[in-house]
């Protein structure tokens, strides 16, 4: 069969002919509309039997938007659904699981106040009949699921509890729980540890031997090709290819997904390292049970520089930010900021004196669920726009415009729930949100999370713009590659002490992974085999 794209006359002539694998669900003509936007317009997609079905696009490309389609959440405006090649309306996700398919959401769906197998069997409780939940049935496979996932999560472990990976395995082990012949992994790994990235393909390969067909979406393009068997690129609600993952390479997908050579799209900005513009002593949170989550950790930051913070999950790399913003009441230590010591221990006091924390969970810790995308970038600078006693509508007005444009948010209208935006454009939000704080120093923990590649270059064209002008940026990534291409100087967390740092010009990853994996932290790093000396005066 062929497929042909639908962007454009000149775009059209690109006709991709596919090896003669079987279909098991196509969308045909899809068409969603929302008010003020075209979210999908005529897309074809085809899933195949038993192969991992890639599916990217920049965010608002429309990703989602199909997968919740395929899952009953949306109905089409237009289009059919063809199931085993037979016409199907499917009409909720209850409908959806009858039919047999799953998906894993990019946002997690999980109640914070279950434990875990409350969790993975809301809403399809195994029974002793038709009234009495069979609990110790439900235990037992909740453990299998784990075991599987290779985690060491407890059935009746609090899921607030949890960190946000582990959070997301409880996400994946509630889909696989379900028994789909369709599963539909929207950003799977967007939270997981490259260890548990290896264990949920293997799972994947399993569920392909025994005939599943899973549809996956992830920013994360290497993983694209390891793991996919075909790849369909959508770029603004249209269909732009579909090819053989073993035909094209990760240059392909982004100049199909961004429509111009990649090349282009990663362009550091040099800018000019100042004076001291952050200094932390000894900075110190204790743990629960004993020992310390951030141990006495001590680094500068100057005007203009971009410090990286690279770590395995758990090496306290997001504590440590929390300390900085105000977050965690327990830390001790001393922090300098433009030469006065910082005495404000809450939140709101850094936020004033220009620290603000941009988190890794933006549904939990960035957005307020219920507000519009222009009330979530006001709510912490509200005092900015004051007019005496009255808010001036048009100086938030001048702002958020001011904001959607530099950050290229997609969205029609600024008054819209922040909710009814793909991801990646929640995540411009949280970012546009924190820069309209003016702050001093900029904290951003997994600023990439969640975004597209476009995306990710115009978030690090923002940071290096805003070093240019003498901003500090602390930022957190598990992605070495942006950690290396990003950072003026790297320091390396392990078990919560800075176990190396090294400058961009001789930084490695092989430095980087040795460093994070040190296993006596400060012990090591200070007879020299972690790399330089954490102060840079």
């Amino acid at each position: 069969m062929t497929v042909a794209t639908t962007n454009s006359p000149a775009e059209a002539e690109t006709v991709t002919a596919l090896p003669p694998d079987e279909i098991i669900m196509r969308a045909v003509g899809m068409t969603k509309l929302f008010p003020g936007t075209v979210a999908l317009d005529h897309v074809d997609f085809n899933v195949y039997r038993g192969k991992v079905n890639v599916l990217v696009g920049e965010n608002g490309a429309g990703k989602s938007t199909l997968m919740k389609i395929l899952a009953g959440v949306y109905q089409p405006t237009e289009g059919q659904l063809l199931l085993e090649g037979q016409p199907v309306t499917i009409k909720n996700p209850l409908d959806a699981a009858r039919q047999g398919i799953g998906i894993i959401y990019q946002e997690m769906n999980l109640f914070p106040n279950l434990n875990v197998m409350e969790n993975i069997f809301m809403a399809r409780e195994m029974t002793n009949g038709r009234l009495v939940i069979d609990k110790k049935a439900q235990i037992a496979q909740t453990e299998a699921l784990l075991q599987r996932l290779r985690q060491s999560i407890k059935p009746d472990d609090l899921v607030a509890d949890l960190r946000i990976g582990q959070q997301q395995i409880v996400e994946i082990a509630k889909a696989l729980a379900q028994d789909a012949r369709i599963l539909i992994m929207d950003e799977p790994t967007s939270a997981l540890s490259t260890a548990e990235v290896e264990v949920l393909f293997e799972v994947i390969n399993d569920l392909k031997a025994n005939g599943v067909s899973v549809i996956y979406i992830s920013h994360k393009l290497d993983e694209l090709l390891q793991i996919g068997d075909y790849v369909t690129v959508l770029r603004d609600g249209r269909l732009v290819d579909e090819k053989p993952a073993g035909q094209i390479d990760v240059s392909w997908i982004i100049e199909q997904m961004v429509g111009r050579n990649p090349a282009s799209l990663f362009q550091g900005r040099d800018h000019e390292v100042g004076d001291a513009l952050l200094r932390v002593e000894d900075l110190t949170l204790p743990r629960v049970g004993g020992g310390y989550t951030v141990d006495h950790v001590s680094f500068t930051l100057r005007q203009g520089e971009i410090l990286g913070i690279y770590g395995l999950m758990g090496a306290g790399r997001s504590e440590l930010f929390e300390c900085l913003a105000g977050v965690r009441q327990g830390a001790t230590g001393r922090v300098w900021l433009d030469g006065e010591e910082v005495t404000a221990g809450t939140v709101d006091g850094r936020i004033k004196l220009g620290m603000y924390l941009v988190p890794e969970d933006r549904q939990r810790d960035g957005l307020v669920q219920t507000m519009s995308v222009a009330d979530n970038m006001l709510l912490p600078s509200l005092r900015q726009y004051l007019n005496r006693f009255v808010l001036s509508r048009k100086k938030e007005k001048e702002a958020v415009t001011k904001s959607i444009k530099n950050l290229s948010v997609k969205v029609a209208n600024p008054n819209q729930l922040i909710t009814s935006l793909s991801g990646g454009n929640q995540q411009k939000v949280v970012v546009a949100k924190s820069l309209l704080t003016s702050p001093k120093v900029l904290l951003l923990d997994e600023p990439s999370r969640g975004i597209d590649v476009a995306a990710k270059s115009e978030i690090f064209e923002i940071m290096s713009r805003l070093a240019g002008e003498g901003y500090g940026i602390l930022f957190i990534s598990s992605e070495l590659k942006e950690i290396l291409a990003m950072s003026d100087r790297i320091l390396v967390m392990s078990k919560g002490q800075i176990t190396g740092e090294f400058a961009k010009a001789t930084a490695t990853e092989e430095d980087l992974v040795a460093a994070s994996a040190v296993g006596h932290g400060l012990a090591n790093y200070k007879n020299g085999n972690g790399g330089n000396s954490h102060d840079p005066s």
